[in-house]
């Protein structure tokens, strides 16, 4: 298995502890996603900025249709989470 070094939860401060904190609120738990980011906390930023519009911004699909083309997206990928 690769390693990926990583900014752990009790280690993290300023862009990155905001986002793991967003994330321990959201889900109770810091995912992986957010953890392999850690290093550079500006993209972690701009993907979670992203990730917000995508998923909650305006547009013609409603959250359970975003989520569900989500969930579907990554199964035809392959992703184990």
């Amino acid at each position: 298995m690769t390693y990926v070094r990583q900014v752990e939860p009790e280690d993290a401060d300023g862009l990155v502890k905001e986002h793991y904190d967003r994330g321990l609120a959201r889900a109770g738990k810091v995912f992986n996603i957010l953890r392999i980011q850690s290093l550079t906390p500006e993209a972690l930023d701009a993907t979670m900025v992203f990730y917000a519009n995508v998923m909650h911004g305006k547009g013609p699909l409603r959250r359970w249709e975003r989520e569900l083309l989500a969930t579907v997206v990554s199964k035809i990928n392959g992703c184990v989470y």
